[in-house]
């Protein structure tokens, strides 16, 4: 079967050589390639250390003549909302093509990907388009590559430049000596001691944490982070649930330590107009985390005086229209907690 565009969806964090593989068959399938690079606008972490910019470089690079025949597009992560990110992916798809010159209702379209877990079920979320299963690639994966380009080791190096395309190696090789390598490689240091500490336990822990959702006037209160993980970030205020305490009071507690808010408990209670469960398995890099937010609301009225504290280096009231473009500077999945209760998507 010969398509007229196939599209290609992940987060290439780096590109690989089982990407490539993947990008090499897909070719052979089509006219055009669609590359839909994902987890667009998200902040550097150790899980997502590259900009969508910097990952369709290295994928144009790996190419070399045949980046003519691919069209990338950047697509946003919509945690906890898996139709607005498949409306997305539809209309990436539909604009690539029309901006092609072509009618989408005209041209045939194919899915290409790899069927390895419960992470693939994109791949039967578009009916309309046909399947084009690939084998998996002997390569390592894009997690261990990251592992092994934050280790210190020589080693390590050349396990990641034995799994990925030169053009892609010469730009890890470039990205090692900036800032923010460096700072994301202190980041990683820091989740391999805390998930050190443990390794004893019986079996893998998982985390209770709380976070509180604090709307006033037309603003969010947001703290910026003190400490790795996620150090100079913005985050809501939040922390882990102590054994003595009940969710919301373990949230109250964290926003008047984290803030310093001006605000009684009672006052704080009153104006509690709702709470979720936010428990995607890939939310911390600490481990498994399963958060419970609350969200507080007061329609008008002074801004209460706010200060940052405890682990949090700064606190400030922002304007919801601001806290919109925030994106790519929120802690971990908190974006998608204030597109939850606030729908600033």
């Amino acid at each position: 079967m010969h398509y007229n565009f196939t599209t290609f969806i992940g987060r290439f964090e780096p590109f690989h050589n089982g990407h490539m593989a993947v990008v090499r068959r897909a070719l052979e399938t089509c006219d055009r390639l669609i590359v839909l690079v994902g987890s667009a606008q998200s902040a550097r972490s150790t899980r997502n250390p590259f900009s969508a910019a910097e990952r369709e470089v290295m994928i144009r690079a790996a190419l070399g003549t045949d980046a003519d025949r691919v069209i990338i597009r950047h697509l946003v992560d919509h945690l906890y909302n898996e139709g607005a990110w498949q409306a997305d992916v539809q209309e990436h798809v539909a604009a690539a093509i029309t901006e092609s010159g072509k009618s989408p209702a005209d041209v045939r379209i194919g899915l290409i990907g790899h069927n390895k877990d419960e992470s693939s079920w994109y791949l039967h979320a578009f009916p309309q388009w046909d399947l084009i299963e690939v084998p998996f690639a002997t390569t390592l994966s894009a997690t261990e590559l990251r592992r092994h380009l934050f280790a210190a080791d020589e080693g390590a190096l050349r396990l990641v430049q034995a799994n990925v395309p030169q053009a892609v190696h010469e730009t890890l090789l470039a990205f090692k000596k900036s800032k923010t390598f460096n700072l994301l490689a202190d980041e990683q240091r820091h989740i391999d001691g805390y998930k050190a500490a443990w390794d004893a336990a019986p079996y893998p822990p998982t985390f209770v944490t709380v976070d509180a959702v604090i709307v006033h006037s037309g603003h969010v209160l947001l703290v910026k982070r003190g400490a790795h993980p996620g150090k100079g970030l913005w985050a809501l205020p939040g922390g882990f649930l102590n054994p003595e305490e009940t969710l919301l009071q373990a949230a109250i507690r964290e926003l008047k330590e984290e803030t310093r808010i001006k605000l009684p408990v009672p006052v704080l209670k009153g104006s509690l107009k709702g709470r979720q469960v936010f428990d995607d398995p890939d939310r911390s890099q600490r481990g498994r985390t399963i958060t419970h937010a609350f969200y507080f609301e007061f329609t008008s009225g002074d801004l209460p005086a706010v200060r940052g504290s405890d682990d949090a280096a700064r606190a400030r009231w922002v304007p919801l229209a601001e806290a919109r473009r925030l994106r790519e500077h929120l802690f971990e999945d908190h974006f998608f907690i204030l597109e939850h209760f606030l729908g600033t998507a």
